[in-house]
């Protein structure tokens, strides 16, 4: 955010804002940046864990880029997937855009972050304004896509599916989620 001057939606996160969202001026300038995905990779680097590389020659089998195996090097999402909010958005969801991804956010002071219907939480091992009344108070009714990863997201939309009555079923078998209309003459809860 320059000047601190911060866009329309997140204004009422105050000065958590920052911590919570990549200003809209970094996120289109993300989405212009040129990307060839025929080119862009990741490469595995021992102490790093994962870079970002880009093919220089590809004869047969053999993919030139730093040097590498086959094995070592993973496609890599466009610039518009940097920092994003929820990782299930990326075309390619492997290790390395997940971990590369967190990094990134991590590095930014960005420690939430949705992977589908899961927050991931990075610790900063320090304290960051992202828990003050005004930050729970932006994030009261509204819906998880409204509004930055965050654990008061979870916890709200969790409270305001209650007070509606709506529970979630998770059936381990299938691995699905569906809602259930919960309320005190259903028997379906002396069944589990």
């Amino acid at each position: 955010v320059s000047a601190g001057v911060l866009e329309p939606e997140m204004e009422c996160f105050g000065p958590a804002a920052i911590y919570l969202r990549k200003p809209e001026r970094e996120r289109i300038e993300a989405q212009n940046t040129p990307f060839d995905a025929k080119t862009a990779y990741f490469v595995s680097e021992p102490a790093e864990m994962y870079l970002k590389g880009k093919l220089v020659k590809k004869e047969g089998e053999t993919k030139t880029l730093l040097t590498c195996n086959e094995d070592e090097i993973f496609p890599m999402n466009p610039p518009k997937f940097d920092k994003i909010e929820d990782m299930a958005m990326m075309t390619h969801l492997s290790e390395p855009s997940v971990l590369y991804n967190l990094k990134e956010r991590y590095a930014a002071w960005m420690i939430y972050t949705y992977s589908g219907l899961f927050c991931v939480t990075v610790n900063p091992y320090k304290w960051l304004p992202v828990y003050d009344a005004m930050v729970v108070a932006g994030y009261r009714g509204k819906k998880r896509i409204e509004a930055p990863p965050h654990i008061f997201s979870i916890s709200d939309n969790a409270y305001q599916f209650m007070l509606q009555g709506i529970c979630y079923l998770f059936n381990c078998e299938h691995q699905t989620c569906h809602p259930v209309l919960c309320d005190n003459r259903s028997s379906w809860w002396k069944e589990i």
